[in-house]
């Protein structure tokens, strides 16, 4: 560019990034047709008169984001950085929930119903909300630990009610009971059957994904050994809300579930938008077959368990197709 080229380029390049003009409108004030204007304005970008940056806040990683929703045919998804202090990249359940209440907080509008299942991360997405708008918020699994249920999934329930101003449908009772017929007799009980009630009505849920393994799934730690070895040999790699997932997204171990207080996949499934929850190199895997399971349409995670999502074979069918799980 000579000059006077590079005179008008940047007087042209001012008015529309910067001021906001149309190709028309400039090309009315420079005497030229809106072809030359676009000529001009293509010119200056290659000759970096002008550069364009896109610009996220530096503990969101723009490019695996993009990268995962494509390789998994999701809907949303959101990589934070991981935690430069971490040792052996353990997750920032605090960091990830924050993240994710941002995302809840964008994604809820008006009139929706806001499913919360039992999680570290969606615990602390809660306590992190700051604006909601009026939504009916419901607890989808029961407690961990029902002499802590003020400080866990009931109190995440009725922390988000708050915000939003909206009703709390909490369950006052354990995720995990001896056997299916206790389970079924708690599910009928009327506070808790009214909750589950609602489980129809959800278009909005946020859960949490745990590895089978000790300190990294909750409802593992809640099993004894027993329990533990024998879903093992069947297989799992992943639990999500009480219910364990093959390294394929396949469901196995459903008798756990019906032990459970729990939504039931097949009402997970049809809800409109599942936001998971998880982070790490140690739940890399098991967020794997949790988005191969068709369960799930969006993921707030890490870089660290992102790197390692991203080198595996991308699913057959997209997960907004959301396959079933027990097939």
């Amino acid at each position: 560019m000579g000059p006077a080229e590079l005179m008008q380029a940047a007087a042209m390049a001012r008015r529309f990034y910067l001021e906001g003009k149309s190709k028309i409108q400039i090309a009315e004030e420079f005497g030229v047709s809106r072809f030359k204007v676009a000529r001009v304005l293509e010119s200056a970008v290659e000759h970096e008169l002008v550069r364009i940056e896109i610009r996220v806040p530096a503990e969101l990683d723009a490019d695996r984001s993009d990268a995962l929703r494509a390789h998994f045919g999701l809907r949303h998804v959101v990589v934070a950085e991981s935690p430069s202090e971490a040792v052996d990249d353990t997750p920032d359940p605090e960091h990830l929930g924050e993240v994710a209440a941002e995302l809840l907080e964008e994604l809820v509008t008006e009139g929706d119903v806001l499913g919360l299942a039992w999680g570290r991360s969606t615990i602390h997405m809660a306590a992190a909300l700051r604006e909601l708008p009026p939504c009916t918020v419901v607890q989808l699994t029961g407690v961990y630990d029902a002499g802590a249920a003020e400080r866990g999934s009931v109190e995440a329930v009725r922390r988000a009610a708050a915000v939003s101003g909206g009703e709390a449908h909490p369950i006052y009772a354990p995720m995990l009971l001896p056997d299916s017929g206790t389970a079924a007799a708690l599910r009928a009980q009327p506070g808790i059957s009214a909750a589950f009630d609602y489980f129809d009505k959800v278009t909005i849920a946020a859960v949490s994904i745990g590895t089978w393994e000790a300190g990294i799934s909750t409802v593992y730690d809640m099993l004894g050994k027993e329990d533990r070895d024998h879903y093992a040999s069947l297989g799992v790699a992943a639990e999500m809300s009480a219910h364990l997932f093959a390294a394929d997204g396949r469901r196995v171990g459903r008798d756990l579930g019906e032990r459970c207080i729990t939504v039931e996949p097949d009402r997970l499934r049809r809800v409109p938008e599942v936001v998971a929850i998880a982070g790490g190199r140690r739940k890399a895997g098991a967020i794997d077959a949790v988005l191969r399971s068709g369960l799930v349409t969006s993921l707030v995670t890490d870089t660290a368990a992102a790197d390692l999502l991203l080198a595996t074979p991308p699913p057959t069918r997209p997960a907004l197709e959301r396959t079933d799980p027990d097939a």
